[in-house]
């Protein structure tokens, strides 16, 4: 090292001229590393000779660091310690020696504090780049997200006045669900560096299913119970359509995130919070109020019965799915709605042939059967179903959700040129409460401390614009005299 220590426990000033004259080629630590070396300069004993030899040192370097002629605390500490043969005339000497640039207009060097605030710029502005572009994405998933379940629920109602079979629609629009995993597969191949085979991509999402992959007796253990899951979910929403309007059907769905929370807080012991708490109750109240808009009459209560239902077996699937299989990557989300589509194919054909021969769903014939609303209804769904399940990829699940509560005003539109709905008080109330609720349950977990921190750096900043206000009395020496001169005015 560059300082050596004696019996007389305070090293000798001629190591340091030994140190300062080792190779210039090695470069020295940074402070932190030579903190040994610093709490031995109490012992230091410089004779004149080194002392003059410093100062010689230090001016040369000091005339060829720049206009400022300044040095900092490190470089000093390691000229006189001669930690690693640091040598500032050798550093000095390789600055000179660097070839010129070519002519032009030359550049002043930035130091390092404008150099790390030019990083930290570029930084920030890479980082807000990145977040305006899945805002962009966020919001053409909204807009899909809007579209697509707006869509899906106008085309179920208008295909219901031809073909009454809420059922065997639910049905074919499930089998579409078999897609999932192929679509998924097409863009693996279009996006990823390392391509996969089929199989071998197969293989790696069904270890998602357990160590053994997805044998008989995990698919009818933890996939046939989705399958009905889902199956009631669409069913008892698309027959809540044939009783009461599209509206009020989707609103009510809404309330699924409240049930979800609510399942969540007593089934997966979610973190309490009191604000998701005030969501659920506004969303019940938004239910009963919802109940009263028609009167109690049968015909609504049983259609608000349904789409209820049909946000309880939505929550039920979603809590459960986190309970059961955890979370999914996006290959084995695929796969798993895949899965569910098979189901539906293999076990749940049966059912729509048993209410065609019973009558409860009868048509005359297939040519009778609207073939372009069902494909367009199924293709919306899907639509609704792939990017709300791939949509996180490219944008905030905030964002996301946000398109289910913009279907409710679209429908209403919708509802309010095609049909008879009467939008009175309580109706109007009832949707504003429930979509408040959801809104209120899309806030995150740290949302008080993001507002406290919020309201924090606004009352510092108001301070400081009050600070800056009162330190700008006027011109100086004027308002000096001023106060110096006593007043005579009586």
């Amino acid at each position: 090292m560059g300082i050596r220590e004696f019996p007389g426990g305070a090293p000798r000033g001629k190591s340091i001229a030994i140190g300062m004259r080792r190779s210039p080629d090695v470069s020295p630590r940074r402070l932190s590393d030579i903190s040994p070396q610093l709490r031995q300069l109490k012992y230091l004993v410089v004779d004149e000779a080194i002392k003059e030899d410093l100062k010689w040192s230090r001016s040369v370097e000091d005339l060829t660091s720049g206009p400022v002629g300044l040095t900092s605390i490190e470089e000093r500490i390691l000229r006189i310690t001669g930690y690693y043969g640091y040598q500032p005339w050798a550093a000095s000497y390789r600055r000179e020696e660097r070839p010129r640039d070519s002519p032009g207009p030359a550049e002043a060097p930035a130091p390092a504090g404008a150099e790390a605030g030019g990083r930290a710029i570029r930084g920030c502005r890479r980082c807000s780049r990145a977040q305006l572009q899945k805002v962009c994405w966020g919001v053409a998933v909204v807009l899909c997200v809007c579209a697509s379940w707006a869509g899906a629920t106008q085309l179920a109602r208008l295909t219901f006045r031809r073909f009454d079979a809420p059922f065997t629609l639910t049905w074919f629009a499930t089998n579409w669900n078999f897609l999932f995993f192929p679509l998924y597969y097409a863009g693996h191949v279009c996006t990823a560096a390392e391509k996969q085979s089929a199989k071998q991509r197969y293989r790696e999402c069904c270890r998602f299913f357990g160590d053994n992959g997805l044998t008989l007796k995990v698919f009818f253990t933890k996939a046939a119970p989705f399958g009905v899951l889902w199956t009631l979910t669409n069913y008892l929403y698309l027959h809540a359509i044939k009783k009461i309007n599209t509206t009020d059907v989707s609103v009510l769905f809404c309330c699924n995130k409240a049930f979800v929370f609510l399942l969540s807080w007593i089934v997966l012991r979610d973190r309490f919070m009191g604000v998701r708490i005030v969501a659920a109750i506004l969303a019940i109240a938004g239910i009963v109020m919802m109940t009263y808009a028609d009167g109690f009459h049968s015909h609504s209560v049983i259609g608000i019965a349904l789409a209820v239902g049909s946000a309880s077996m939505s929550a039920l699937y979603k809590v459960l799915f986190k309970l059961l299989l955890g979370s999914a990557k996006f290959g084995e989300a695929a796969l798993f709605l895949s899965v569910l589509g098979v189901f539906n194919i293999l076990f749940v054909t049966c059912i729509p042939v048993i209410l065609y021969f019973t009558k409860v769903e009868y048509w005359s014939s297939f040519s009778d059967i609207p073939w372009g609303s069902l494909c367009g209804f199924s293709v919306l769904l899907l639509t609704f179903n792939i990017v709300l399940n791939f949509g996180i990829a490219v944008t905030y699940p905030t964002l996301m959700s946000l398109g289910i509560v913009f279907s409710v005003p679209v429908n209403a539109v919708v509802d309010h040129y095609t049909s008879k709905i009467v939008f009175n008080g309580v109706r109007v109330i009832a949707i504003v409460i429930i979509g408040l609720g959801f809104l209120l349950l899309l806030l995150p977990e740290e949302w008080d401390v993001w507002l406290i921190k919020l309201l924090t750096q606004l009352k510092v900043r108001k301070k400081e614009e009050t600070a800056e206000g009162g330190a700008d009395p006027g011109p100086g020496p004027l308002n000096k005299s001023r106060r110096a001169r006593p007043s005579f005015v009586r």
